[in-house]
């Protein structure tokens, strides 16, 4: 139980810093305008390693903020 709270704390001390190196796309709630650059620039290199990343992260914070509210009923 304490090594999964441990996991917990570390799985979203690692998806906050991986979001905070990703790079500002810039443009906000200015896309819903009619500026959609943010739609058609796809992501290269290290931005696309970060977003698969970041996807991975989050779904382990999930599933472990799941596993633990199970296991504390």
């Amino acid at each position: 139980m304490i090594a999964l709270v441990v996991f917990q704390f570390v799985i979203s001390i690692a998806v906050i810093f991986i979001v905070l190196a990703q790079p500002s796309k810039g443009e906000g709630f200015g896309s819903i305008g009619g500026g959609g650059q943010l739609f058609h620039n796809k992501a290269k290199g290290w931005e696309a390693a970060l977003e698969k990343l970041t996807t991975y992260a989050a779904v382990l914070f999930m599933a472990s903020s799941i596993l633990l509210v199970l296991l504390t009923r």
